[in-house]
């Protein structure tokens, strides 16, 4: 079992940063990737970013030049530095852990609100 615990979400005017910290606990040994979705009101989830152990990136498209996925293996923790942050980025963040055997974690999820 492997638990996963977002923090860092908060309201932001346009323009500003924020920094999203997951914490992972417990069965963690054959995590492979981590990830950061999304979810705004209305709206189906989507990916935002998701980094692998070995370090590879991927980013939808919106995100891409302001986002920044990192992870800390010593801390076991995924962090999603968000720059440059538009209205349109308002949405509850989700963490996820991909695991062996094709089994996936999910994070509670951290509302993260643009706006002026």
């Amino acid at each position: 079992q492997v638990q996963l615990v977002e923090s860092g979400g908060g309201l932001v005017q346009p323009g500003g940063s924020l920094r999203l910290s997951c914490a992972a606990s417990g069965s963690i040994f054959d995590i492979y990737a981590m990830g950061w979705y999304r979810q705004a009101p209305g709206k189906q989830r989507e990916l935002v970013a998701i980094k692998t152990n070995g370090g590879a990136t991927n980013y939808a498209d919106p995100v891409k030049g302001r986002f920044t996925i990192s992870r800390d293996n010593a801390k076991n923790t995924v962090y999603l530095q968000m720059n440059s942050l538009k209205h349109e980025d308002t949405a509850v963040y989700y963490c996820k852990a991909f695991r062996a055997q094709s089994v996936v974690y999910w994070g509670q999820g951290t509302q993260v609100t643009v706006s002026s």
